[in-house]
């Protein structure tokens, strides 16, 4: 037993930043394709709803407090995007091999996964310290207002933003010391280097590609398969 401590040296920490975004678009069959970086991403703002407690009463007195189910959506703000995502906000190009450049918009929404790192640092390490690998699933957009403002003296590069909602992924393992309990599905997953190293490597090698491979988006059942390689 010892006493608590609050604020000591190296422990004082905060998260910052998002860089490395990548994007899988879907396919018909509901896989996800190879990651293609997505540059010019300035925030993901993680906006999840649900979650609420609706009590019961019985007897005079609160029976039951039950809890709502969880949705996790969010909004991406970035000064461009890649032509992949086209179709992701409902625009479609015409491409017999080559690309029209001409795009038709109120098209179908094509699903799609994003992976993107945050910094983690300390009072010792600064930014330095560690990152954490965001993870997330099922993703729709639904793109927001676009102001097109003419050129002036204080000129300023159109922002874009995007309101996404996610239908979780299903997990079909269950980790192995935990075999009677199978996860539920899950929207949105994050890695942590600090917690281990080599789980977030192996991951990190996935979704950020490698010399060897393109990058992939594990799914949840990947996930436990590397989880359980590096415990196992």
């Amino acid at each position: 037993m010892a006493k608590l401590v609050w604020d000591d040296t190296g422990k004082r920490l905060y998260e910052t930043g998002i860089d490395q975004v990548v994007l899988f678009p879907m396919d018909s069959e509901g896989d996800y394709g190879d990651g293609i970086a997505w540059n010019g991403v300035t925030g993901i703002t993680e906006s999840p709803e649900g979650a609420d407690a609706n009590d019961i009463y019985a007897d005079n007195t609160k029976y039951l407090s039950l809890i709502s189910a969880e949705n996790w959506k969010g909004t991406i703000k970035a000064y461009t995007y890649p032509k992949e995502f086209n179709k992701c906000q409902g625009e479609y190009e015409y491409n017999d091999g080559i690309y029209s450049g001409v795009f038709f918009g109120q098209q179908t929404h094509t699903k799609f996964g994003l992976a993107w790192r945050t910094i983690v640092g300390n009072d010792t390490e600064g930014d330095a310290y560690g990152y954490k690998i965001h993870l997330a699933y099922g993703l729709t957009a639904a793109p927001s207002e676009k102001d097109h403002a003419t050129v002036n003296d204080s000129p300023e590069a159109t922002e874009y933003s995007w309101e996404i909602n996610s239908i979780p992924a299903a997990f079909t393992k269950a980790f192995t010391e935990d075999s009677d309990v199978l996860l539920k599905p899950v929207s949105h997953v994050v890695i942590d280097s600090k917690d281990n190293s080599d789980v977030y490597n192996a991951i990190a090698e996935l979704v950020f590609g490698s010399d060897n491979a393109s990058a992939s988006l594990p799914v949840p059942d990947d996930l436990v398969d590397i989880i359980e390689d590096d415990y196992t």
